[in-house]
């Protein structure tokens, strides 16, 4: 049976692939530009957690804080070479109140915004990837990104 941490590199393996496999479907296509033209499709990446907010379960060995943040670097990159212009509610491990992220990801008109948090629980058969999405214009691409991850 695998483990947890094996079900968490699985996890961030997927996410890492699931953006650009999504981003080059033609529905991404149309509306994203090249990089070079400077207007590319905003993608706004909220960091769980930061500073003295550690998240995660207390005595955890890495705190969620430091997973949700090495994944967001690593998804800006991925986004950025492949031509989307990335947002970070915070790139460094502050603590950045929740009002503040989203006046962050509402001031990026038409932006896509990926909020990345691990769930953890002590029960054993407690697991599985939750995607959220706030209205039906974002099904298809919340359950692109749902199915890939």
């Amino acid at each position: 049976m695998p483990t947890r941490f094996y079900r968490l590199r699985l996890l961030i393996a997927g996410l890492l692939i699931a953006v650009p496999v999504c981003g080059s479907s033609s529905a991404a296509q149309t509306s994203r530009s090249p990089q070079s033209s400077g207007s590319s499709t905003t993608v706004v990446i909220d960091a769980g957690h930061g500073g003295h907010d550690s998240g995660g379960i207390p005595g955890q060995k890495v705190p969620e804080k430091e997973m949700t943040l090495d994944v967001a670097q690593r998804l800006k990159s991925i986004l950025t070479a492949n031509g989307y212009r990335v947002v970070m509610t915070r790139d460094s491990d502050v603590f950045v109140p929740l009002p503040t992220r989203v006046a962050i990801a509402n001031s990026y008109s038409n932006a896509i915004f990926v909020c990345i948090h691990f769930n953890s629980a002590k029960r054993a058969g407690a697991d599985g990837i939750e995607t959220y999405f706030y209205s039906r214009d974002s099904l298809s691409l919340a359950s692109a990104i749902h199915y890939f991850v």
